[in-house]
């Protein structure tokens, strides 16, 4: 089996209640290790993270010791950097062996065609966060956050991640229609480039979804999120389904 999940935002907005889903996520990691072949992180894993040379953020140690368990049984595992999470660099790589992607990127899994990305900043609109998103990546600008004692740095951060997320922890999203669902529309216009793409993995949107693409056979699904919908994918090499952890949920 392939899994996939996104947008656990870990840290946020509470410790007791990032703690809480700490721990379930780590149970659905326990429940899946039996017949996981790989498991993709799409981004967003922290709602917050930035690595000094010496220093990362404290806390997520039973995520981080469970995901150092399920690479030392020899399964793989991708992680994608989100819009919170962007500032992720060497220390999984270094730590745990698992790869870092800052891009979609396109994979053969059996004999279907994924593209797999967090799915911030693309599509049409969001012009306001795709300029801020150039600035956050801008290696400069890193070189100088760097510089701000990690007390300091760290509390400017999560500030900012907290303005950005603060409705969409309130209440779940609502599908308001094909037409505003940018990354549908995004897929669609990929589809005119490379039509052999079957499925469209993204997070980012915090509902799950799982649409019909303009080709009548290609799907694009979102993956969701973990403060309301514990969802994710699961790929047994024909077959891709949603489907919700200690929850009763349909997309």
């Amino acid at each position: 089996m392939i899994y996939f999940a996104s947008d656990f935002h870990l840290g946020t907005p509470t410790f007791e209640e990032s703690r809480a889903r700490e721990h379930r996520i780590v149970r659905w990691l326990d429940k899946i290790k039996e017949d996981a072949e790989e498991i993709y992180l799409v981004g967003d894993v922290f709602d917050f993270w930035f690595e000094y040379k010496t220093v990362v953020p404290k806390g997520f140690v039973r995520l981080l010791g469970k995901l150092a368990e399920l690479r030392d049984q020899g399964i793989p595992i991708y992680f994608f950097t989100g819009n919170h999470d962007l500032w992720m660099f060497n220390y999984l790589t270094e730590e745990l062996d698992i790869p870092i992607y800052r891009d979609p990127i396109l994979k053969t899994i059996g004999n279907k065609q994924f593209l797999i990305g967090h799915g911030d900043g693309l599509g049409p609109g969001d012009n306001g966060y795709k300029r801020m998103k150039k600035v956050f990546s801008n290696p400069a600008c890193q070189w100088l956050f760097k510089w701000l004692h990690p007390d300091i740095g760290i509390r400017i951060a999560q500030y900012w991640s907290g303005k950005s997320r603060d409705q969409n922890m309130k209440e779940p999203e609502k599908f308001l229609g094909k037409e505003k669902e940018w990354l549908y529309q995004y897929a669609n216009r990929k589809l005119e480039e490379q039509p052999t793409i079957d499925f469209f993995i993204f997070g980012h949107r915090h509902l799950p979804l799982d649409l019909t693409l303009n080709n009548g056979k290609s799907r694009y699904i979102n993956l969701g999120e973990w403060m309301n919908f514990n969802s994710y994918a699961r790929f047994d090499g024909t077959e891709l389904r949603l489907e919700y952890f200690e929850k009763e949920q349909h997309a």
